[in-house]
């Protein structure tokens, strides 16, 4: 039954190439926005379609709001009807590979469906055409291209081992061979391979300029669902029920987290421009998420996974609020705007929201999944993880405040004082992102034993 969460993104695009003149693209945005709502709400109601683990629910219901939010800014930033058509066609083709991802349980079939993500990744980063965004889709084929070598080599492997792809065969067979030279070098070139689709450092040289580059609709799709399903959440299913948490790769996870952590937001405090700002910081961000896998505790997995969610909601608005300020002044170099609240103020309060959960400001969302993180680290002796995630805090505070200052606050440039508030398909995604996070921050109690300790269970917590 999990099937239908990808043959249905696939059927619609069938359905929307019959040769029928009323599948135009105003059409196609409401098919495709009906099946993202649908999504979204079977993603919080699994009692009607109980087939995933908890883990996969909270992934579909990332990949349905995110899909949706980038749906209704592409409506609103695309203007060629026909380009819009073809981005719904790829957009919902994206949106069937993610939901693959989240859902298989065999390594090759894993693999399949992060390529199919890659590929539409690839076609959206240029879909502009514009020197910038075809240099970095380049710059995305390339290594995305040397990841999949590794990780085609090392299912290779696997299925020679286990003579089988399914995660269940796999993990019996490393059992049984555990000391295995092959076996490990196998492993070690499958994790890079899923830290390159990451993007996490030092294998992120693809990820600023895609993010940057890219049309605003697909940079809020690559920062809320691309990197967290191809390279993150398929990390964090492949250790949990394959690899196993050996101390190789607690150390290689904590060291590649701490690493993503500390340089991605010394990065992003060095930049002028937004969107660039903010692919810095979801590279920090994420490595939250590593250093939380990599604790190996089901609590530490458990808060992991709840950062996904958290990072997905509050970057997704980010980007929005991006995408707002671009719409209105035209560039996203913060050295040329100042004051921007005074003209658009549910830009900057929905940024402000936002850029707090990002630094772990109580009683926002993304401070409650970062105390989990910390907690777990620190209740498993890992002390100096705890205390660089903690003090990172501070700098990622630092970059967010200086975004706001550039941008939001200030003196307003005289060039931009005629300037309104975006228009409400900008202006209600961010808000709608930024309520999920004032919720889900200020109902934590509720949230933390209807859905973070069943994920703990999934592990054996």
């Amino acid at each position: 039954m999990a099937n239908l969460f990808i043959l249905a993104p696939l059927i619609a695009v069938i359905i929307l190439n019959l040769p029928f003149k009323v599948l135009n693209a105003g059409f196609a945005v409401v098919f495709g926005a009906l099946l993202f709502i649908a999504q979204i709400f079977l993603a919080i109601f699994p009692s009607f379609y109980p087939v995933c683990d908890n883990m996969s629910l909270v992934l579909l219901l990332c990949i349905g709001i995110v899909s949706l939010a980038t749906l209704t800014v592409g409506r609103y930033t695309i203007k060629d009807d026909s380009k819009m058509f073809i981005f719904v066609n790829l957009l919902l083709l994206l949106s069937a590979g993610a939901n693959g991802i989240v859902t298989v349980k065999d390594i090759f079939s894993l693999y399949v469906f992060i390529e199919i993500v890659a590929a539409a990744s690839f076609i959206l980063i240029a879909f502009n055409k514009a020197p910038a965004a075809l240099e970095a889709a380049f710059k995305y084929i390339i290594l995305s291209t040397v990841a999949t070598v590794f990780m085609l080599m090392s299912i290779a492997v696997f299925l020679f081992v286990a003579g089988d792809t399914s995660f269940t065969a796999i993990s019996e067979a490393l059992k049984n061979s555990p000391h295995s030279f092959l076996i490990t070098s196998a492993i070690a070139v499958f994790m890079c391979g899923l830290f390159i689709k990451a993007g996490l450092m030092p294998f992120h040289g693809w990820l600023p300029d895609a993010y940057s580059a890219a049309p605003a609709a697909v940079s809020i799709l690559l920062a809320g669902i691309v990197t967290k399903t191809v390279g993150v959440y398929s990390l964090i299913r492949v250790v949990t029920s394959i690899f196993g948490f050996d101390n190789s790769i607690r150390q290689i996870l904590m060291l590649i987290g701490v690493v993503s952590i500390v340089f991605g937001a010394l990065a992003a405090l060095t930049q002028s421009d937004f969107k660039r700002t903010l692919a810095y910081s979801s590279i920090s961000q994420v490595g939250y998420i590593i250093i939380g896998l990599g604790c190996g505790t089901p609590l530490g997995i458990a808060g992991a996974v709840f950062h996904i969610f958290n990072h997905t909601i509050f970057k997704s608005a980010l980007f929005v609020n991006s995408a707002a300020v671009e719409s209105k002044t035209g560039t996203t170099d913060m050295d040329k705007m100042s004051g921007l609240a005074e003209r658009m103020p549910l830009t900057g309060i929905t940024s402000v929201v936002a850029s707090l959960s990002a630094a772990g400001m109580p009683p926002l969302a993304g401070f409650w999944s970062k105390i989990i993180i910390v907690a777990a680290l620190w209740i498993s002796g890992y002390y100096f993880y705890a205390v660089v995630a903690v003090l990172a805090g501070v700098l990622t505070l630092g970059y967010f405040l200086s975004i706001q200052r550039r941008v939001f606050f200030g003196k307003i440039n005289k060039e931009f004082s005629a300037i309104k508030e975006a228009s409400l398909a900008l202006t209600m995604p961010a808000v709608i992102l930024a309520l999920i996070t004032i919720g889900v921050g200020l109902f934590f109690p509720f949230i933390f034993n209807r859905f973070i300790m069943p994920l703990a269970g999934i592990f054996g917590g």
